[in-house]
């Protein structure tokens, strides 16, 4: 007798509470295996696909795509054992099919042999309910089957407020682009994909959202009337008020959840806790870019992959921690403690169509160039893609923030909570530059130190920056410190 068995929303981890629903991957009477993914949820890190621990019939889904559940909710009910007591029934109406036949003079067909038993611990839970710890074993083809004591009752789907996809096709990949589309109440298979082959983009949801907001717009064309004077009206205090209400409501609205909401908690309780102070300097980096241009130079099988521009700034930042590790640490505030820390774990600021994410370069302190340019390259691939893990996105002790890639000169980063400091580094532009007593054209750029006042005075702060900025200019300054 099939066992139903519940399956919460499990803790992913790093401390989240919530996950939005992005896409379910089964639906009601499909047969999954063990630690099969079974959702595809949003959470304020990144979009994980979440595995089931049970082996059966899925006979319920609890919430819609879009709609977001707290850690411990029910997300599937699963029917363990319930696909082979549906296997047994379809090998019961094929047998008695095979005898009507005989009846009529017909020749019965040879039985099937009988379905080996599923082993014992496909029906237990595995206990990997986390993403990416799943045993190695092959998701089950997915099947239709009756599940048990549903025969004449409503859709299971229906009733646990599953979402019914549409019958026709609809040319979207992107969950981001659906999700736009439903929190702005835009219909996906009334829009024209610009795509390939018609895929709907996030321009197009995007041109359709500013086309139906400028309609009302065009068509509600004032009409001047003259007619005659009207008796003064006396105006109350409240009708400016509603005025302004009204005009408010118009205004559209995003709600800040997921990574948008994580990122808005993050940089407020920085900004509340941390007494942050900003410095900053020009540097020279045409020396810098000379060896970057020599080092990659390199030909040959020996020839590592090619270095980037943010590898040297984070090896440069790694040395420079080395020698001023006061801002590689952390404030307890609770113990009223400062942790410095051992490790340099370095993250690094990354723009996605999501948000802002900083993914974490492990143990940066005992990489090279070109291990940090390969990490560097995963990590970004990884962030753009949005299948970066918890563990690749936390943990972080120091963060580099490249914002030249935007085109600007300078900035003052917010520092990443609980971090104590931030490297800020702007465009590399070629300007007028003293050098060697005369006037010349150098590559020159800007960088700009946040820290935690609490963790370290200027002087440590200049110092860092200026190690910094000696090693810009001048790279032999770091193989003579190394």
């Amino acid at each position: 007798m099939a066992q139903v068995l519940e399956f919460k929303l499990p803790d992913l981890g790093e401390g989240l509470t919530e996950a939005t629903i992005v896409s379910w991957l089964v639906s009601v009477g499909d047969v999954v295996a063990v630690d099969q993914p079974v959702v595809e949820v949003e959470t304020a890190k990144a979009m994980v696909e979440v595995p089931c621990p049970y082996g059966g019939v899925v006979t319920a889904r609890f919430g819609d795509e879009g709609s977001e559940l707290p850690v411990g909710a029910a997300l599937i009910t699963v029917a363990v054992g319930a696909e082979n007591a549906g296997a047994e029934d379809e090998g019961a109406e094929d047998a008695g099919a095979g005898a009507a036949g005989a009846a009529h003079g017909g020749t019965a067909p040879a039985a099937a042999p009988a379905p080996a038993a599923a082993p014992a611990e496909k029906s237990a839970a595995s206990g990997n309910v986390l993403v990416g710890y799943g045993t190695s074993a092959a998701p089950a083809r997915r099947r239709r089957v009756r599940p048990p004591a549903a025969q004449g009752a409503p859709e299971p789907a229906e009733a646990a407020g599953g979402l019914r996809r549409p019958a026709g096709p609809v040319a979207v990949i992107s969950p981001l682009v659906r999700r736009l589309a439903r929190e702005n109440g835009l219909d996906l298979g009334r829009l024209t994909g610009s795509g390939r082959d018609g895929l709907i983009l996030r321009s197009d949801v995007e041109r359709a959202m500013a086309e139906r907001t400028a309609a009302p717009a065009a068509t509600a064309a004032p009409v001047v009337t003259v007619a005659p004077a009207a008796p003064a009206v006396t105006v109350t205090p409240a009708a400016p008020a509603d005025a302004a209400s009204g005009s408010a409501a118009q205004g559209h609205r995003t709600p800040l959840r997921g990574i948008r909401g994580a990122i808005a908690d993050k940089l407020s309780r920085s900004r509340t806790e941390i007494p942050d102070a900003t410095c900053w300097v020009d540097a020279d980096a045409t020396e810098l870019l000379h060896a970057r241009a020599a080092m990659n130079a390199a030909t040959g099988p020996s020839a590592g992959p090619k270095i980037s521009v943010l590898a040297l700034f984070a090896r440069i930042c790694t040395a420079a921690l080395t020698r001023y590790p006061e801002l590689n640490a952390t404030v307890d505030t609770e113990r009223r403690e400062i942790v410095r820390l051992d490790g340099v774990h370095l993250g690094f600021a990354a723009q996605t169509e999501r948000g802002l994410v900083v993914p974490v370069v492990r143990d940066a302190h005992t990489r090279g160039a070109e291990s940090l340019s390969a990490e560097f390259a995963r990590l970004t691939e990884k962030s753009r893609t949005g299948t970066l893990t918890p563990g690749e996105l936390t943990g972080g002790t120091f963060t580099l923030n490249n914002y030249g890639v935007f085109g600007v000169d300078g900035s003052t980063p917010i520092i990443n909570h609980p971090e104590a400091a931030m490297l800020g580094v702007g465009r590399i532009a070629a300007k007028p530059w003293v050098h060697g007593g005369e006037l010349a054209v150098r590559q020159v750029v800007q960088l700009s130190l946040t820290f935690d006042h609490r963790v370290c005075d200027g002087g440590t702060a200049g110092g860092f920056l200026r190690y910094v900025a000696d090693c810009v200019e001048q790279p032999a300054v770091l193989l003579r410190t190394l």
